[in-house]
């Protein structure tokens, strides 16, 4: 059954909606106003320190935004009463789809081939509400998410480029990030516009070094796919310019870097934390020429479930779902077991099925991809516990209640913000959950320990605007400095009553990773193998956000 693009069962329904919510907009926005005018953030507060208006300004826009509040207030309630009841007949999603050529949405490697890979991508972007982004130093919720959607779009939508060296010393492809490549420019939001366009091609660009001359020569192959499908894809691979430096390039190891884009072609992109709706339609108009298939505005408002008493949800999920593939199954969870300021927030799991096309025996090509975004307050790791094991349940649920009998399942992806990490004491409960048992995280040696090239993905709001990370540039330098990433990344949470010894003898710095990406073999097609060809820390969004996007190159090979 194909997927209703309005979250309504009919149009008066929807219309009512909109009349309500424009009704509250305008309390809302006031409000929203005030708190923001008192609350700056560390960049606005350098700049504010050379004028002396800024306590004027401060004084008179508080009064005069509490008065249209208050004025306002009394159609924002009239408009409650309208909207509220409404919420009861909500689907939990909008979702919207581009019309795109058949072709763009199948996997054409896997089809002709057997074989092919898949790119996914993570992000947390707090695209709250401005004054609520700003107490994790984060402002201009609308101007961070058009320059988020933009640049995303950029490290997409550009050709994927290999290396290869050639050189008896060496063998494989290096990233562009890495490369002799020169990086288009750019600088953090709120200091100077980022510059430079890229292609919006689907090409491959293959670049060789010859050892004898040191000059570069670039060749183009044309890729027979939009969605990642490299065909005749080499199957070794160099380490980035990171991992050597480290040392950590042995075999066996998972292929890392630390790349100043998004990955080109990426299939399905996962965001957290679009709470604010006007961001979010920014987004998906910036995405929509790339992924074709997208869920927005996911979860309840209101009372959830509908009906009853339960805590009241001012608040989506703020999960995000852009997709290349048609989604041809969605469903959504909305944790019951929230507490605190994160009861305010319908934040649960967000599962869906994408179709890629059929294979040479005429089976169906599917895969499963989960999101999640989980409580949040440090210290309560029963409560994230309890909605793992959710999380597992709902799963199970979705994927009996959707696969075919002629398919394939070619992959199985759970990704999203798991608010806690694999290295503070503070978090063994959760380290040890059974979740990691059925799902392969490639960044993990075990319960409680980090494989020695992991970088922590909660950057200090503090310093999110100094020198050393205000660019991607920067960031990625300082990601891959051991001593310079202490002070920006944040460091583990120590268990109630002791003190923290950290790093361990002989083991590198690296921090709270908090946003995973994970898959899972024992649920896919029996003849189907997956690998991971490449992990990413991605620092293209520096200043934009709190948190480093992370990504994920799956390879899949089916067996004739």
């Amino acid at each position: 059954m194909a997927l209703e693009t309005s979250p309504f069962p009919n149009r008066c329904a929807a219309v009512a909606h909109a009349a309500g919510w424009a009704l509250i907009l305008p309390c809302f926005w006031f409000l929203d106003r005030l708190i923001a005018v008192c609350k700056l953030t560390t960049l606005e507060r350098r700049q504010e320190d050379t004028c002396y208006l800024y306590p004027l300004k401060a004084f008179f826009g508080s009064i005069a935004f509490f008065v249209l509040f208050v004025v306002t207030a009394p159609v924002a309630l009239l408009g409650f009463l309208l909207w509220a009841p409404l919420q009861a007949c909500r689907r939990p999603f909008c979702y919207h789809r581009e019309t795109v050529s058949l072709q763009s949405e199948t996997h054409r490697g896997l089809e002709l081939e057997g074989k092919g890979s898949f790119v996914f991508a993570s992000a947390n972007l707090c695209l709250l509400p401005d004054s609520l982004a700003r107490f994790n130093n984060l402002g201009h919720t609308q101007r961070r998410a058009s320059a988020i959607g933009e640049y995303i779009a950029q490290g997409v939508g550009r050709p994927n480029i290999r290396i290869f060296i050639d050189s008896p010393s060496s063998c494989g492809t290096l990233s562009p990030s890495n490369s002799i490549l020169p990086a288009a420019s750019a600088s953090t939001y709120g200091a100077t516009d980022r510059q430079g366009s890229l292609p919006n091609s689907n090409s491959d660009m293959v670049y060789g070094l010859s050892e004898d001359t040191k000059e570069p020569s670039a060749s183009i192959q044309h890729n027979s796919n939009q969605n990642s499908n490299q065909q005749g894809r080499t199957g070794n691979r160099s380490a980035p310019r990171a991992l050597l430096s480290q040392g950590l390039g042995q075999l066996g190891d998972v292929p890392w870097e630390v790349s100043t884009m998004f990955p080109a072609n990426v299939d399905i992109l996962c965001l957290e934390e679009v709470f604010d709706k006007r961001a979010a339609q920014k987004l998906t108009c910036a995405l929509s020429p790339l992924f074709a298939h997208i869920l927005y505005d996911i979860g309840g408002y209101a009372c959830q479930p509908p009906c009853s008493c339960s805590s009241f949800k001012f608040f989506n999920s703020g999960l995000f779902l852009a997709s290349r593939f048609p989604i041809v199954a969605a469903q959504y969870h909305c944790f019951p077991n929230s507490r605190g300021e994160d009861a305010l927030a319908a934040k649960g799991l967000l599962s869906a099925k994408v179709l890629m096309g059929k294979n040479q025996k005429e089976r169906k090509l599917s895969g499963y991809f989960n999101c999640i975004h989980l409580h949040a307050p440090e210290g309560e790791g029963e409560i994230r516990c309890e909605q793992l094991n959710m999380v597992r349940k709902w799963i199970g649920d979705f994927q009996a209640a959707n696969r075919q009998p002629d398919e394939d399942v070619v992959f199985d992806v759970l990704c999203g913000d798991f608010n806690f990490d694999n290295c503070s004491p503070d978090d063994t409960l959760e380290q040890n959950h059974g979740l990691f048992e059925e799902y392969k995280d490639p960044c993990r040696a075990g319960p409680g320990k980090e494989k020695p090239w992991v970088i922590g993905t909660l950057l200090e709001q503090p310093t999110l605007y100094d020198d050393d990370v205000n660019t991607p540039e920067n960031l990625q330098r300082t990601l891959e400095n051991d001593m310079l990433r202490k002070h920006y990344i944040c460091p583990p949470v120590p268990a109630t009553g002791s003190p923290l010894v950290y790093p361990e003898t002989d083991q590198p710095w690296i921090g709270r990773r908090i946003d995973y990406i994970l898959y899972r073999e024992k649920s896919i097609s029996k003849h189907c193998q997956t690998e991971v060809e490449e992990v990413s820390f991605i620092t293209q969004l520096a200043g934009l956000t709190d948190h480093i996007p992370v990504g994920l190159r799956l390879n899949v090979r089916m067996d004739s």
